[in-house]
């Protein structure tokens, strides 16, 4: 029987939806929650697939994946992609394959941690060139962490006198600065297994909850399939088999602007009935292919080789 992993935080939607949908198939695998305590580094888990909601929160939970990667479990997403998730570095790969990004900026973190003096920082220039940096992006900006997602400490900037008093109060975080795009349309694209890609009506202004209702609008079905294509160039580039991919259009040009979810909001609340069971479906159909082909597998105890499963 291949067994199925799931490696969850609160949320129960979504998790308890994609288990019951894949254990009444009887397509010869069961799926179940993840239960772990100490982990001996002799041990092989007993899971095909897993599938990792929050090891981004809880780092524990992160070299039990990456071991389980050494015993030939296909983890979604690839745990030894995390070193290269961030938004510059995605931003700066999305550009290289084609595809449409706001001229973007990283900036140094404000402060940093005891221990950290100025000798620490000799190979940064002090004070920045704030006026070279803000005629790159132009104004208005946007301000945001190059790590991490739900929107947190995004800020829009109007002006260097704003962009020095936000800066100030960010602390360590390290960050990027991004041109605004004054966009027309803008959707997000839910995919799974790199090159499933539904296309949605959603609108960031919106609260949390309500970003996908009620938005409704036309775009030319050659955008939506340009729009499709470019999620999944994005998808193949990262290795992503579970993403969601956001892009603002201006003047018909699509731009990437959020496309490193590793463990997007799938809860039932957020999706809305409407695409909820997509969803799940989708996913269930990915992850049950993932487990065949990891039953024929053997793992490789190679660096590139584990970055490529």
């Amino acid at each position: 029987m291949l067994k199925i992993g799931l490696l969850v935080g609160r949320e129960r939607s979504f998790p308890d939806a994609l288990i019951a949908e894949i254990n009444k198939r009887n397509a010869g695998a069961e799926a179940e929650y993840i239960h772990l305590d100490g982990v001996h580094e002799s041990d092989d888990p007993p899971y095909h697939v897993i599938v990792d909601r929050i090891s981004h929160e809880v780092i524990f939970y992160q070299p039990y994946l990456k071991r389980a990667a050494l015993a030939g479990t296909i983890v979604v997403n690839n745990p030894f992609w995390r070193i290269a998730d961030d938004k510059f570095f995605g931003t700066a790969l999305a550009e290289k394959i084609g595809i449409s990004v706001p001229r973007t900026v990283l900036l140094p973190s404000r402060s940093y941690p005891e221990g950290i003096v100025p000798e620490s920082l000799s190979n940064l220039k002090y004070p920045l060139d704030w006026i070279q940096i803000v005629e790159y992006t132009g104004l208005p900006a946007i301000l945001k962490p190059h790590w991490g997602g739900g929107w947190k400490d995004v800020h829009k900037i109007h002006s260097l006198d704003e962009l020095w008093q936000v800066y100030d109060q960010t602390g360590r975080l390290c960050l990027i600065l991004q041109e605004f795009i004054e966009w027309q349309q803008y959707v997000r694209c839910i995919c799974i297994g790199q090159k499933n890609i539904l296309v949605t009506n959603w609108d960031p202004r919106k609260s949390h909850f309500e970003r996908y209702k009620d938005v409704e609008q036309n775009i030319d079905s050659s955008l939506v399939e340009r729009i499709r294509q470019d999620a999944i160039k994005i998808n193949e580039a990262l290795g992503y088999d579970m993403n969601t991919v956001e892009f603002a259009i201006r003047n018909g040009v699509p731009y990437a602007i959020d496309f490193m979810n590793s463990a997007p909001d799938f809860d039932i609340t957020s999706l809305t009935e409407r695409y909820f069971s997509w969803v799940v479906e989708a996913m269930a159909d990915m992850l049950l292919l993932r487990a065949k082909q990891a039953s024929r597998r053997k793992p490789k105890y190679r660096w590139n080789a584990l970055m490529n499963l």
